[in-house]
């Protein structure tokens, strides 16, 4: 029997395959990313009082490897000349300012809406390079003070 060329069935065929990585970080946890707790002190202490960055255990942040993470702090909620802990009503407040390393020297100080690079490692686990000094006066009424800082993270 004769097989005409047009019944032959084609019985393989390549195709392409493809994928795209794009550059980017993820950011998981949700909530608040953590805190920075300058501890219980007496009201006539005079001292400057470090602290760390403390974050969420839920906070994870990884990214792709090559890129360049960028973190900006705002001034808070009391910020005026200093970054400020209210009391209560607002009355009487502490100041404080942020470093980028555990070295606070003027050169390692975040200033209100500074951009900071954060080493990225291997891109995963990163952490936010965050530390604290609180200017103790001596003249501090007992009572809890606080300030809320917004964190912005890009790439």
């Amino acid at each position: 029997m004769l097989v005409s060329q047009d019944m032959l069935a084609l019985t393989s065929q390549s195709f392409p395959v493809r994928a795209a990585i794009v550059a980017g970080c993820i950011i998981g946890g949700g909530g608040q990313y953590g805190t920075l707790d300058f501890g219980i002190h007496s009201g006539v202490a005079t001292a400057d009082v470090n602290a760390a960055f403390v974050p969420n255990g839920s906070l994870s942040i990884a990214c792709t490897p090559g890129v360049t993470l960028n973190m900006q702090i705002d001034g808070g909620q009391h910020y005026t000349t200093v970054r400020r802990m209210i009391r209560g009503g607002g009355a009487q407040s502490v100041s404080y300012r942020l470093y980028r390393s555990s070295t606070t020297t003027a050169a390692n100080e975040i200033t209100v809406g500074q951009t900071v690079a954060i080493s990225a490692g291997n891109g995963n686990n990163i952490l936010l390079p965050i530390y604290g000094v609180a200017q103790l006066t001596g003249n501090s009424p007992a009572g809890g003070y606080s300030d809320r800082l917004t964190v912005t993270l890009s790439w």
